[in-house]
């Protein structure tokens, strides 16, 4: 027996390693990299081939088809496209004035409306969710919409035409609401009235540099939304000395493009039409009206990192 105890007892200096369940070997890291690197080239991919055919000449286009490497590149959809000059550059001042004021009051409105119904306080919070609650799955249409734009606040052929109806959400406010109450703590605001703090300036002074990071994304979504909209301008802008915004001149670009190469025979000008880059003007349309947006999101992206820790254990 004491000889089998002696045989069975570690040996002196050997300490015995705990294995590690969530530790990755370096073949499998080498895996998950190369799997995640090619999901996110696939993402980025397409932005890149619309950036090429952009680059392409129109002739090599339709012999050769979409390709990676044109035998021929050319600007010239570019240059057709930058030859209205001044109007451009106008279009595309409106767009970014329309876009950072837009934001700016969506967010005003939004975290002000969100934060009223995340307070238990509110005697009214449940009637004011079931009416932007509401608002989600009937609306008044388009018909009351530009009623009240034209007729009634007489906004029609203005800036504020292009604003006031994308400033409100009832998703975001959702969103929001729920942020403040899964991220903001009652005590913080307690502790906020305790040493005097109103409500407006609990709300500007701890509940809004707290919630940087839901502030952030409905910010961004917010952004995409004005940047992209041409439907509010095809409504409410009747008045060709208005400078449209970007979007919307960018697609009157295309309807007269191909209404020259359309009606090229009732012209007489069929050279004119043959040497139109219609697609590849096109493809650059979508790199204009893109490229600002993707330019911006990197600074978005650290509120994005920082919402994804919130809440977290952090040792």
């Amino acid at each position: 027996m004491t000889q089998l105890s002696t045989q069975a007892a570690p040996q002196p200096g050997k300490v015995k390693k705990k294995r590690d369940y969530n530790a990755i070997t370096p073949v499998w890291n080498v895996i998950f990299n190369i799997i995640i690197g090619l999901f996110s080239f696939s993402c980025v991919f397409p932005f890149l081939f619309v950036i090429i055919i952009s680059l392409t000449d129109e002739q090599t286009l339709v012999q050769e088809g979409f390709s990676l490497f044109p035998s021929q590149f050319s600007i010239a959809a570019y240059d057709y496209i930058f030859r209205s000059g001044s109007e451009l550059i106008s279009s595309f001042g409106v767009t970014l004035l329309v876009t950072v004021l837009g934001t700016l009051l969506s967010l005003v409105l939004v975290t002000s409306y969100a934060y009223a119904l995340s307070r238990r306080s509110f005697e009214f919070r449940g009637f004011f969710s079931f009416l932007a609650f509401f608002t989600m799955l009937f609306s008044g249409g388009m018909v009351p919409g530009y009623i009240v734009m034209t007729q009634f606040l007489h906004l029609q052929n203005t800036i504020w035409s292009l604003i006031f109806p994308l400033s409100m959400s009832a998703f975001f406010i959702i969103v929001m609401r729920t942020f403040f109450q899964t991220t903001v703590p009652d005590e913080i605001i307690e502790s906020a009235k305790i040493d005097g703090a109103g409500e407006f300036l609990t709300f500007v002074k701890i509940v809004l540099p707290v919630s940087l990071p839901g502030i952030a994304t409905i910010g961004l979504f917010s952004s995409l939304g004005y940047w992209n909209d041409w439907f509010n301008a095809l409504l409410y802008y009747n008045n060709p000395q208005k400078t449209p915004p970007l979007q919307f001149m960018l697609m009157q670009i295309e309807k007269n493009m191909d209404f020259l190469t359309k009606n090229a025979q009732n012209i007489g000008s069929f050279d004119m039409a043959a040497s139109l880059p219609t697609e590849t003007v096109r493809m650059a349309m979508v790199v204009l009206a893109t490229a600002p947006i993707v330019l911006a999101y990197p600074f978005f992206q650290r509120y994005f990192v920082q919402g994804l820790t919130v809440g977290s254990v952090k040792g």
